[in-house]
C-alpha cells in the first residue's frame, strides 16, 4: 500500500475534528445519493474568522479523510477565504490520484462547507463576537 493511501487511511480511522459543536453559527448537511455518503459541518465563526469547526457523517474512506483535510486546511481562515476555496483546491489536500468515480466522494465535504459558508455570508451574517 502507498504511503498516501496510508495517509487517507489513517484520517479515516482516526478523523480529525469529527464530532459536533455546542452553539455553531454555520450547520451544513448533503449526501451523495448514488453511493450514500453524507457529511454535516458545523461552523462556529468569531471575527468571521473559522474559529472552531467539525464534522459527522458516514461513507467511504475517502469521502470521511478528506473532509477530515478539509476541517484542518480552513481553521482560522476567513468566511470569505472559504467562500473562495476551489475544487482544485481540495482535490490537492487529498494526497492519492481520485478517479472520476470517487471525484463526488473526495469533494463532499467542500461541497457542504463551502455551500453552508457562502448561505451565511449571503444572509449578511457578522460574527464579529
Amino acid at each position: 500500500m502507498s504511503m498516501y493511501a496510508e495517509v487517507i487511511l489513517d484520517y479515516y480511522r482516526h478523523p480529525r475534528n469529527y464530532g459536533k459543536l455546542n452553539h455553531p453559527q454555520i450547520v451544513s448537511h448533503d449526501m451523495n445519493t448514488s453511493c450514500g455518503d453524507e457529511i454535516t459541518m458545523q461552523v462556529e465563526v468569531k471575527d468571521n474568522m473559522v474559529a472552531d469547526i467539525r464534522f459527522s457523517g458516514k461513507g467511504c474512506a475517502i469521502s470521511q479523510a478528506a473532509a477530515s483535510m478539509l476541517t484542518e486546511h480552513v481553521m482560522g481562515l476567513s468566511l470569505g477565504e472559504v467562500a473562495k476555496l476551489n475544487k482544485e483546491t481540495m482535490l490537492k489536500l487529498v494526497p492519492i490520484d481520485i478517479s472520476p468515480m470517487r471525484l463526488k466522494c473526495a469533494l463532499l465535504g467542500f461541497k457542504v462547507l463551502k455551500l453552508g459558508v457562502i448561505k451565511a455570508l449571503d444572509r449578511g451574517e457578522n460574527h464579529e463576537n
